[in-house]
């Protein structure tokens, strides 16, 4: 079973995003799912920096249509994005120098972020983009 399931409730009915955010998820549950087999520490550190750089490809792409669309909220939502590509690089950081391992904290942690991020501060841009005629 999937740590995280995408449901409608995580779409922002902006087809390349919605896509993107799949594809976060599905690291998210690759990790899950090697922890769940006892392998969690064999691919911790690729899906840590596989997440880190799919994580600024779909940061990218939210900012580029914000910067297109005039998105009002853009300076408080990429300061957001900053602090998640802060987190998650000291993540990998921390991991690469040894000083963490996968545990149910750092899966929780990208449970969370995932959720928090996509249903609370994701949804916030929606409408806006969504009005703007991009789906």
């Amino acid at each position: 079973m999937a740590l995280i399931n995408w449901t409608e409730a995580f779409s922002v009915n902006i087809a390349e995003i919605d896509k993107q955010h799949q594809c976060l998820i599905e690291l998210v549950n690759q990790l899950h799912e090697a922890m769940k087999t006892g392998k969690g520490n064999d691919v911790i550190g690729l899906v840590l920096s596989d997440l880190l750089s799919y994580t600024t490809f779909h940061f990218g792409t939210e900012e580029k249509y914000f910067q297109q669309y005039e998105y009002p909220e853009s300076f408080r939502h990429k300061m957001e994005h900053d602090q998640l590509r802060r987190q998650a690089k000291k993540l990998h950081s921390d991991y690469s120098e040894g000083k963490i391992t996968i545990t149910i904290e750092v899966l929780n942690f990208l449970k969370d972020w995932l959720n928090t991020h996509i249903l609370q501060s994701d949804k916030k841009y929606a409408p806006f983009l969504n009005s703007k005629g991009l789906s």
